[in-house]
């Protein structure tokens, strides 16, 4: 048996060697909260032992950002740092890696003011646009990773003693990120090999629309963009050095037809949005557009969400994950998207990524619109996948197949 502070070694040289496989030479910006600073140094000590010129933390503090929501004037809210912005541009031109490491509370928000949030968050967004370009067009190496904090571990483990959730929420990540296998790096390298299969195989097919059904209301047909790309676990940046953008992931994506998804979609996992929850929720399409909206909790926090601007009106991404799945078989709900998403399959409401159309990442804003990818400043994914959920595929020719039966590959 590992013990704990050997996986956790392991799990920094896994986000550091295979999630944004940091060369000799490079800098790496890490971007965390600051509750996750231990792990955050295992880290940057890898980071240097295996070359990194320098390593830079970006810190930030949940409660501080409570507090300005809670106190700032309106006119605040509206304000993001330039030089902050022009930071993040300044490391990506320089090559720098990007590693987020994710230490949340999901209720960290609860009680302040939707439109509030909404307000600092699209600030945040729109001034972090000129910097998402490097990691929307892959043009640098980003990944993110997730530790347990006190509040997120009990609202995963809630009827275990206060004592024991956050070791119980390690474990849970330790499993699901691959730490426990005996060679955890080619543990990885095999997974990665296996979805990329996946993705291999749906290229082949080059359906034009995918139609999904289940018992609890989901039924929608999405349309697919002429000369869509369906892309997986790893990837590589422009100097041609692979990365693997979330750890874990079980997921083959790709990215719609703006104007071709007409259907409702009801969620099957709660989504953590903004440090406010948002459950048991539908959401229709009449031709791309998001029509209605629904949510048992956190309605006003989905509504500022679908509001940002234009394009959140629209889906930028679709998910295929099986039900069967190591993250799903866990039974937990996570109430962290990087783990949920990755136990059902998903899709996203805001920006399409340039690499899922053929020639996306040399085409203008209008190019990739003009194709039918969507534009907007945010991007945000939501879980549908179910036991029982089916998925078939329409070929070019109009011929119907199965996809997915019982929530799981049909081939």
């Amino acid at each position: 048996m590992k013990s704990f502070q050997h996986r956790l070694e392991q799990y920094a040289a896994l986000a550091v060697e295979v999630g944004v496989n940091v060369q000799p030479g490079q800098k790496l910006c890490i971007i965390s909260q600051i509750a996750a600073a231990d792990f955050v140094r295992e880290v940057a000590r890898r980071a240097y032992e295996i070359g990194a010129s320098y390593v830079h933390v970006d810190w930030s503090d949940e409660l501080l950002t409570r507090t300005r929501l809670e106190k700032s004037p309106e006119e605040g809210l509206s304000y993001y740092p330039e030089w902050h912005a022009k930071g993040r541009v300044a490391l990506a031109e320089e090559g720098a890696a990007f590693l987020w490491v994710v230490a949340e509370n999901p209720d960290l928000l609860n009680g302040i003011d939707a439109s509030r949030v909404g307000l600092a968050t699209k600030a945040q967004q729109a001034a972090l646009q000129p910097f998402r370009k490097f990691t929307l067009s892959n043009e640098v190496s980003w990944s993110i990773v997730a530790v347990p904090t006190p509040e997120w571990a009990e609202k995963v483990f809630p009827a275990l003693p206060a004592s024991d959730r956050v070791d119980a929420l390690w474990e849970a990540i330790f499993a699901a990120t691959r730490v426990d296998a005996n060679d955890p790096v080619q543990s990885w390298r095999e997974h990665a090999d296996n979805l990329r299969s996946k993705a291999g195989r749906l290229n082949e097919r080059n359906y034009k629309e995918l139609r999904y059904r289940n018992a609890v209301g989901t039924e929608v047909s999405i349309g697919l963009p002429e000369g869509h790309i369906w892309v997986s676990a790893g990837t590589r940046n422009k100097q041609g050095t692979t990365f693997i953008p979330n750890m874990p992931t079980e997921e083959v994506f790709t990215s719609p037809l703006r104007t071709a998804i007409n259907g409702k979609v009801v969620s099957s996992k709660p989504l953590s949005y903004n440090g406010n929850l948002i459950d048991r929720f539908s959401i229709t399409f009449k031709e791309g557009r998001i029509t209605e909206y629904t949510a048992e909790v956190g309605y006003d926090a989905l509504k500022g969400l679908i509001e940002t601007d234009e394009g959140s009106h629209y889906l930028g991404e679709i998910a295929l994950v099986p039900f069967q799945s190591p993250i799903s078989d866990t039974n937990l709900t996570f109430y962290n998207t990087l783990f949920d998403e990755n136990a059902a399959c998903h899709l996203a409401i805001g920006f399409a990524f340039p690499f899922c159309i053929e020639g996306g990442l040399g085409m203008s804003k209008d190019e990739l619109s003009e194709r039918g990818l969507n534009q907007s400043l945010t991007h945000v994914d939501f879980m549908i996948g179910t036991a029982d959920l089916d998925i078939d595929g329409v070929r070019p020719d109009g011929s119907v197949e199965p996809l997915f039966r019982g929530g799981n590959w049909a081939f």
